[in-house]
Parts: structure tokens; C-alpha cells; sequence
């Protein structure tokens, strides 16, 4: 029997973070901090996508498709927070406030989760004009969080 990858692990917690079931994360520090990093990429990307699009063809399938990732990964970053992940557990940007400043933090993080869904009704709506505003908006709630609890931003 094949022992199962670092991948399949992250992709089974990712999964099940993104469906919004209870979630104890039981993976190393240093797995959680590697699984948050590639949502938070994962994100990134599908940022970089809208924003091509609304620079081109605007096309409706693609921003859906990149605004659902958005907001699936939105909902799965909170449980990859668990005390013990700061910059003392290994490589992060993430800052001690986070865990200091805990409810402040959770307050950013819903407030993503509400914007990043209405993202996802707006792309699928096809309106461009719709969607670069509440691309911009999503844009501003990452910002505002990145501002207060991340390094190097």
C-alpha cells in the first residue's frame, strides 16, 4: 500500500476546510504553514486571473471559475492558523499579531469570506464592469489584513 503524499494530505484538509466542516488541523507546524502558503498562491493566482481577464476578453467562465477559488481558499485559511504557526514554528509572513490580535484578525478573514463571495455572484453575472469593482474590493480586504498581520508587504 502506498503511503500517502504531503499533496494528498494538504489537498484532503484543503477540501475539507473549503466545505466548512469542523477542522482540527493535526498536521506538523511546518505542513500548516506549507498548506496556508500554497492557498494563499492558489488565491493569488486566481487574483491574477480576474484581473487579466477584466484587462481582456472578460470572459465570464474563466472569472467565475478563478472567483470560486478565491473564495474557497478564503474559507480555507482561518483553521490554518492554530496557535503554534508563527514565525517560531518555521519560514512564514505571517506576524505574532495574528495570534495576539486574534479576534481583529478573525474579523478580516470573515470580512474576505464576504467579499470573496460576492465575487462569485458578480463573475457569474458576466457584468466586467460588476466584477472590477468587487475585484477592487476583494483587492482592499486582502491589503487591509496584509497591512496588519503579515511581514514583507
Amino acid at each position: 500500500m502506498n503511503k500517502p503524499s504531503f499533496r494528498t494530505f494538504a489537498a484532503a484538509l484543503a477540501v475539507l476546510a473549503a466545505a466548512g466542516g469542523s477542522l482540527a488541523v493535526a498536521a506538523s507546524p511546518a505542513d500548516t504553514i506549507a498548506l496556508r502558503q500554497a492557498n494563499f498562491k492558489k488565491m493569488g493566482g486566481a487574483m491574477k486571473v480576474i484581473k487579466d481577464e477584466l484587462a481582456g476578453s472578460a470572459n465570464k467562465a474563466k472569472m467565475a471559475g478563478a472567483a470560486k477559488t478565491i473564495a474557497a481558499m478564503a474559507r480555507a485559511q482561518g483553521p490554518l492558523f492554530p496557535n503554534g504557526t508563527g514565525p517560531s514554528a518555521g519560514k512564514t509572513d505571517a506576524l505574532p499579531a495574528i495570534w495576539s490580535q486574534r479576534p481583529t484578525f478573525d474579523g478580516h478573514a470573515k470580512k474576505l469570506i464576504a467579499e470573496a463571495d460576492k465575487l462569485v455572484a458578480v463573475a457569474g453575472s458576466g457584468n466586467a464592469a460588476a466584477v472590477g469593482v468587487q475585484f477592487k474590493a476583494v483587492g482592499g480586504t486582502c491589503s487591509g489584513c496584509h497591512k496588519q498581520f503579515r511581514a514583507d508587504d
